[in-house]
């Protein structure tokens, strides 16, 4: 999934995006509300990690914004207040979930991956295609009952061409999902991402070139 955290706390920032990307997401960082609407307005987010009290624009407003432009992100929103008031205030604006500081990283990895999948159209919790199984929940691909050994990357680009269900995928939607912000979209990195994947799934080769539009897995 592509996640935005916007938290104004550096070193709690880099600790969320960290561990998120271990989860093989790809996350982008904005430390203040203006930054967070900037990122929000140019890229596909899945799910916003929403700090309430940023500066600029606070989380509120960003909150709002988001509910009154009708996006399609689902957003969690991070506070310190933890009393009932301010949890029903935060859902009320239109937030998808809400969690306190402090907080596990698991559970807030947990919920993340919860909100993306209502961010997207339903899919099986366990996806199989063409004699490939992928189950995110271990992180764990296996083709023809062998196990398949993949890089975060490699899993990610993976995920979105089995969930596009025998549809053909551009390079630009694969870079938009796997990669974060700094991907350089000339550097190649989906085809080497892709010519590695091909690699280590073996024979027959699976996954699909479709001139001019993209990869697919039939």
């Amino acid at each position: 999934m592509r996640v935005l955290v916007a938290e104004d706390e550096p070193i709690l920032a880099g600790a969320i995006a960290e561990w998120l990307r271990d989860e093989a997401h790809a996350v982008d960082v904005a430390h203040d509300g203006a930054a967070a609407l900037e990122r929000l307005s140019v890229h596909d987010y899945d799910v916003v990690v929403l700090d309430r009290d940023l500066p600029l624009v606070h989380g509120d407003e960003v909150c709002r914004e988001l509910v009154a432009a009708g996006s399609q992100v689902r957003v969690l929103m991070l506070t310190a207040a933890a009393e009932i008031g301010d949890r029903v205030t935060g859902l009320s604006m239109g937030a998808d979930d809400y969690l306190t500081k402090p907080f596990a990283f698991a559970e807030l990895a947990a919920r993340i991956q919860a909100l993306g999948r209502r961010a997207r159209p339903a899919v099986p919790p366990v996806l199989r295609r063409a004699g490939i199984t992928l189950d995110p929940a271990r992180r764990e691909v296996l083709r023809d009952n062998r196990f398949v050994p993949l890089s975060k990357k490699e899993f990610a680009v993976l995920t979105e061409l089995l969930r596009a269900d025998g549809a053909a995928v551009s390079a630009e939607q694969l870079l938009e999902k796997a990669w974060d912000e700094y991907a350089d979209p000339f550097t190649g990195a989906v085809r080497l991402a892709v010519l590695k994947l091909r690699r280590k799934l073996g024979e027959p080769p699976i996954v699909e070139t479709v001139t001019g539009v993209g990869y697919r897995i039939p």
